[in-house]
């Protein structure tokens, strides 16, 4: 039986949404150090205050007990602190513990919230549910719904609007729900990034009909007073005790080889600096890669190169789990309604991949081989209350986020476990396979647990924080070429070498291969640095 968190139903009778064992809802919350603002439960967004509801009452689901994974349930948030204003009401999918939220508004300037001036039903079933959006008056728009479980139309009171300066444009987020004749979608702001600054409101949208122009019906809340985030956004001592809070382990599989190295070790251990046009004159770089060209563009020009001593650069491939450290960049999200703690991580090597053609797998040579791999996972934590919400797990080109009631817990703690694949280094958020491919053939992504690990914790740094001014990037941070040199090899003459290798029923479907290896596999090329890649300024992928 798992441990559980109560929500009430429109007649007050409590109903329990069940959560995964490994899950600890933090009771109290974490104490965290004092500064200006971070996680003191209200944010003023320019004359608007708003605050973070996370407790709700049952409005409607659509399944009868609310217990089927395939459908949704809405919720009203409840209770409002006095002063606050419902924006908007909230959805949930079935399939994942109630652990949700949205925003409530306060005017504090006189002129920033108004009452609709009417409502227009948007969708209703079986005359049991009707979803309403609100007519705001002039100058004002919507950026929620309210539900009712009668046919007559809310009062003007239930749902504020906001005046259009502090709102901005959304697009849809993840399907929630779908029936026949309605789709029901999360909703986030349409710009994100460091500098972004839409605010996500929480609450969803619907699209019946497949009339997508009722998804331009909702806008997002904007904040105005970003330049004051110093007033909202956690300081150095409240960062560390987010990391020691809720900074994740990396288990490694029991037959990883190649490991993590802090950058300090890796230049200290024969890494050369090379040039274009002066390849035979490499140049050491020093410990904190004060010798790197600084800025610019990732021009070919520059790149870097383990030792050239077979035995030293086998050794350095290796990495050094003893030693190493993460890299910590802290930055604003959903217009600094939350922080973002992207935890970067360096491998010296990325091994080579292998492929899984129905129960035999085939070693797939050098492919999948490159010099240098930064990789990264992501803690999203709400400025409100200081809450890990989700985690973003980068995966090769991409990547998932998981909300933290998926995350698998360690000793009784808010840390979690993350796991790298063998060789490739993709992290994910349970042990166990992943196939890049279909049911024939694929690329294997592996995990497992192993008495191999690294504990963030222990071991870190804040390589950046824009908006603490006294955070001083080191020389290597700030290096836009790559981190290994470029080889280029033709991938279908890679899978030809190893159709001949094998027997005649397998050298068909290695062929397909060649569709599904990823484009970074197609040479040896060693990456750009965390702050060259879109994720530094941008959201996740």
């Amino acid at each position: 039986m798992g441990n559980f968190v109560s929500c009430f139903t429109s007649s007050q009778e409590t109903q329990t949404f069940p959560i995964d064992t490994s899950f600890k809802l933090p009771s109290p919350l974490p104490s965290w150090p004092p500064g200006d603002g971070f996680a003191s439960g209200i944010i003023d967004l320019g004359g608007l205050e708003v605050c973070q509801i996370t407790s709700f009452t049952k409005i409607w689901s659509t399944s009868q007990d609310g217990s089927d994974a395939t459908d949704v349930t809405f919720f009203e948030p409840s209770p409002i602190p006095d002063g606050f204003s419902m924006l908007g009401c909230y959805c949930q999918s079935n399939d994942t513990p109630l652990f949700g939220w949205v925003l409530a508004g306060k005017d504090v300037s006189g002129g920033t919230l108004a009452a609709p001036v009417d409502y227009t039903l948007v969708w209703s079933s079986n005359d049991s549910c009707y979803v309403w959006l609100p007519t705001p008056p002039e100058g004002f728009k919507s950026v929620g719904y309210t539900i009712t479980t009668l046919p007559s139309k809310p009062s003007l009171d239930q749902i504020w609007c906001v005046r259009a300066d502090l709102t901005d444009e959304t697009e849809v987020d993840a399907l929630l729900w779908s029936s026949s004749d309605v789709n029901v979608y999360g909703l986030r702001p349409k710009v994100r990034g460091r500098q972004a600054l839409g605010v996500s409101v929480g609450t969803f949208i619907i699209s019946k009909n497949g009339d997508d122009t009722s998804l331009l019906s909702l806008s997002c809340l904007r904040n105005n007073n970003f330049e004051n985030i110093t007033s909202f956004m956690p300081n150095l001592d409240q960062i560390d005790a987010l990391i020691k809070e809720y900074s994740p382990r990396f288990y490694f599989h029991p037959k990883e080889t190649y490991f993590f190295a802090s950058t300090t070790w890796y230049f200290t251990n024969g890494v050369q600096l090379y040039h274009t046009g002066e390849e035979s004159n490499p140049i050491p770089v020093d410990p904190t890669g004060s010798n790197l060209p600084q800025g610019g563009s990732n021009d070919g020009t520059y790149w870097l190169d383990l030792p050239v001593d077979e035995a030293e650069r086998e050794r350095v491939k290796k990495g050094d789990l003893q030693s190493c450290e993460a890299y910590l960049h802290v930055k604003p999200m959903l217009g600094a309604t939350f922080t973002d703690l992207a935890i970067w991580v360096f491998y010296p090597f990325n091994g080579p991949s292998t492929a899984k053609l129905g129960l035999v797998d085939i070693p797939l040579g050098r492919i999948g081989e490159h010099i240098g791999d930064w990789e990264h996972v992501t803690l999203r934590v709400s400025n409100f209350n200081g809450l890990l919400y989700r985690v973003y797990f980068a995966q090769h080109s991409g990547g998932m986020w998981v909300d933290t009631t998926s995350l698998e817990f360690l000793d009784g703690s808010n840390n979690f476990a993350a796991y790298p694949s063998l060789n490739g280094h993709a992290t994910y958020p349970v042990p166990g396979l992943v196939l890049q491919g279909n049911d024939v053939v694929g690329l294997r992504n592996d995990t497992a647990k192993s008495d191999k690990f690294f504990n963030v914790k222990e071991r870190y740094s804040v390589m950046a924080a824009e908006y603490i001014n006294y955070v001083i990037e080191l020389p290597w941070v700030n290096f836009a070429r790559k981190w290994g040199p470029k080889i280029t090899y033709e991938v279908g003459i890679e899978i030809e070498k190893i159709q001949n290798s094998v027997a005649g029923t397998l050298a068909s479907p290695i062929g397909s291969l060649l569709g599904l290896i990823p484009r970074e596999f197609s040479s040896e090329d060693g990456p750009i640095g965390p702050k060259m890649k879109v994720d530094w300024d941008g959201d996740e992928r």
